[in-house]
């Protein structure tokens, strides 16, 4: 298998873990909307948070390699990018499962009682592990053909087709916070909020909806503006807008995190604080690290 297949398949299997990825990580913003969720122990709603903290780090790091692709490395298809893609989306499977795992806990422990939360909760995080990972190790062999070392100037039409591909492994993420968030208004929990949570949910609202529409932006202007022709200036836009979606999603992410960690803590002061940190902490993660890591003067794909 070529460099490009390669990279290709990898981001398709980062956009399989993801798609299963955001519905765990939308439970855990919409479940602190609940009318229940007041009733939960105080211990239960701080393990509900970590819960939210093990899912946005699983999903961070799913949604890292496509912006550590177009930033970093122009996007082209090298061996350092495809092992990006492989690291990051096997560390991303660590915080689902144990994120999976508080999930399911939380919800048996408030039906059944604590004794059943925890061996539920417990079950499923070892069988997540066995199957993710365990399975994996089991059966992992040599490739057949090495990863090629010389680099070689992509093909525009991979370059577009891992760009397309990219857009759809960060969008569920914004998908699953969106839904939440135009929910969230109609909840009397909501009603409840202070103005300025209220006023930092719909923030975050207006946020996440910026970069979805950015993020569906390169698949209109590919057919509309282009025909659905490979064109090197399409990649050019395509690619910023990638990218560029990633600002308003932090955003939101962390806006969204101060909003429910007040739910779980009366803390306002905390909350924004943890909502500050969450923003810096992805807008670093996404943007400031692989600007640093740049690499100047990559070669121009070859027009096909």
């Amino acid at each position: 298998m070529d460099i490009d297949s390669r990279l290709k398949t990898a981001l398709d299997e980062s956009r399989l873990l993801i798609l299963g990825a955001q519905v765990l990580f939308g439970f855990q913003f919409e479940a602190a909307f609940q009318e229940l969720f007041s009733d939960l122990s105080v211990t239960s709603r701080y393990i509900h948070s970590v819960g939210l903290i093990l899912m946005l780090t699983s999903i961070s790091l799913l949604i890292a390699p496509s912006l550590f692709h177009q930033i970093i490395f122009a996007g082209e298809s090298r061996p350092a990018a495809v092992a990006t893609v492989t690291t990051l989306a096997g560390a991303s499977l660590l915080p689902l499962t144990l994120g999976l795992g508080l999930s399911t806990y939380l919800t048996f422990d408030y039906v059944f009682g604590r004794t059943a939360g925890i061996v539920t909760g417990l079950s499923f995080t070892m069988v997540a592990l066995l199957l993710l990972y365990g399975v994996g190790f089991a059966l992992r062999r040599k490739p057949e053909t090495p990863m090629p070392k010389e680099s070689r100037p992509t093909p525009l039409k991979s370059k577009i087709e891992q760009m397309l591909t990219e857009a759809r492994v960060i969008i569920p993420g914004g998908q699953a916070l969106l839904g939440f968030q135009l929910i969230a208004t109609l909840t009397k929990a909501f009603s409840e909020l202070p103005a300025v949570f209220k006023y930092v949910h719909c923030a975050g609202l207006c946020a996440v909806a910026l970069s979805v529409v950015l993020l569906m932006t390169p698949a209109a202007v590919h057919r509309i503006a282009f025909h659905g022709e490979d064109d090197p200036d399409f990649f050019k836009i395509g690619s910023r807008l990638v990218v560029a979606a990633s600002i308003p999603l932090a955003i939101g992410i962390s806006a969204d995190l101060a909003v429910v960690f007040f739910k779980t803590t009366n803390d306002a002061t905390a909350a924004l604080a943890s909502g500050l940190i969450a923003l810096v902490a992805l807008l670093g993660f996404w943007l400031i690290y692989p600007i640093s890591r740049k690499r100047p003067g990559q070669p121009p794909a070859r027009q096909h």
